[in-house]
């Protein structure tokens, strides 16, 4: 039989293992939470843009396009591995510039830049204020770029042209609708 004391001493030493067993699993109390990275943005919005995902989506778009020379029609599609591999590429880079788009405080566009090519599109300060009102939705439509470039990038893994081009119109709706909320949102299209 055990001793009272040593019941006592035996059952104290198991619920300091319980609790010293529950302390190691919670990751909590383990890892300290790292503070948050401190972006510094350089480009503005308008330069991702123009720099990043307009010169590589168009890579993209224009793998795949029938072009009318003095010999005739000539069907342009990616056929070798480094093919699909350049245009890999640039589908990573419209993916990836997705993330840049969701830095905050980042500036719209340089402070003497036109954002309006035909008279549509707002101001800088304007874009920023509907971008801060309604950021869960700019998140959305950011990812939405992302998911779509994504779509570029297992059609090109797959070696598929019909859902490469899929995938491109999917990109070109995700890349509007972000616009038409943000850029220029009173703009009214013909019907």
């Amino acid at each position: 039989m055990f001793k009272p004391s040593n019941l006592r001493l035996k059952l104290l030493a198991g619920s300091v293992v319980s609790a010293s067993l529950l302390t190691a699993c919670n990751p909590a109390t383990t890892e300290p939470t790292a503070p948050p990275v401190p972006f510094k943005p350089v480009a503005t919005l308008q330069e991702i843009m123009t720099s990043i995902i307009d010169p590589n989506i168009d890579f993209v778009w224009n793998s795949v396009s029938s072009v009318s020379t003095a010999s005739g029609t000539e069907e342009r599609q990616p056929r070798t591995d480094e093919d699909w591999l350049l245009l890999r590429q640039h589908a990573l880079a419209v993916a990836e510039a997705a993330n840049l788009l969701l830095i905050e405080d980042r500036p719209i566009a340089a402070a003497n830049a036109v954002t309006s090519s035909g008279g549509a599109e707002l101001t800088p300060a304007a874009i920023k204020t509907l971008i801060i009102e309604h950021r869960q939705e700019f998140v959305q439509r950011a990812q939405g770029l992302q998911s779509a470039a994504q779509g570029l990038l297992l059609a090109i893994d797959a070696k598929n042209v019909e859902e490469l081009e899929k995938a491109g119109g999917e990109v070109e709706q995700a890349c509007e609708q972000c616009h038409s909320q943000f850029w220029y949102p009173g703009d009214v299209r013909p019907k």
